[in-house]
């Protein structure tokens, strides 16, 4: 089974950063430590609030980094023309809501077509590789591949915050709509809520390339520091990678 990349978040040091002002704790810095730590890639959510990661992070992350930059966004005009300045290596489209505390849910791939095939067709012409963060829904990824999208990342919220009773079905849809995905071409992502306790079984989906992950691993970073808490969840995900058997079961 192929190896499972690792996209680390740092929004939420810039979180902490903003609680006082000032300059620290620094997401570049995180960043790079994470990278030292074996994050194949940075995810950067620049909301349009500018809540945590600011314009500036962008920025320094593009000049500092030697991993991918993959930037999050929501399908507007404003954060396009942003994500065309920067040139990630990609960019991801999610639902934005001002009075959210985090993202909830994937974005209607499905029913907002033609605000977002303008968006997808100009991220792709500057070769930013684009994924929709969606619901694992059949009606879903047939959208994100019409839109042109070559990825897409699978939101586990739901399977992450469930009780115990009802993960193993919430699950299941993720292996169904990771099988499907792959089926008609897409690169499969994941993301959403991931622990040391429940990221096993989503490692395991042998059609998922990459998971993102980073609230957890900010709040882990407190007791144990970030380069620990990153090495800790990569050993989980290697574990879960190399067992078949990981795979049919959400223990």
């Amino acid at each position: 089974m192929s190896r499972l990349r690792l996209g680390v978040n740092i929004d939420h040091v810039a979180t902490v950063r903003n609680a006082r002002g000032g300059d620290n704790p620094d997401p570049v810095r995180a960043a790079i430590l994470a990278a030292s730590a074996g994050a194949d890639g940075i995810t950067a959510h620049l909301r349009e609030d500018r809540r945590h990661i600011s314009d500036d992070d962008i920025a320094r992350l593009s000049g500092a980094l030697n991993i991918p930059l993959n930037l999050e966004m929501a399908a507007t005009d404003e954060m396009t023309a942003i994500a065309l300045k920067a040139r990630p290596h990609a960019a991801c489209i999610v639902p934005e809501k001002r009075e959210e505390r985090t993202t909830e849910g994937g974005i209607d791939a499905a029913g907002q077509h033609n605000r977002l095939k303008s968006i997808v067709s100009a991220l792709g012409a500057a070769r930013i590789r684009v994924s929709m963060f969606i619901e694992p829904d059949k009606r879903q990824l047939d959208a994100s591949k019409a839109l042109g999208a070559p990825v897409v990342e699978l939101h586990t919220g739901a399977y992450a915050n469930a009780p115990a009773s009802e993960r193993a079905a919430l699950l299941e849809k993720i292996r169904e709509a990771a099988a499907y995905g792959e089926k008609l071409g897409l690169e499969i992502h994941a993301g959403h809520g991931l622990t040391y306790d429940n990221v096993k079984p989503v490692a395991a989906i042998p059609q998922i390339r990459e998971l993102n992950i980073g609230h957890f691993l900010v709040g882990e970073a407190i007791f144990i520091g970030l380069e620990a808490s990153i090495r800790r969840m990569r050993s989980l995900m290697d574990e879960a990678r190399g067992s078949v058997g990981a795979s049919r079961s959400d223990k």
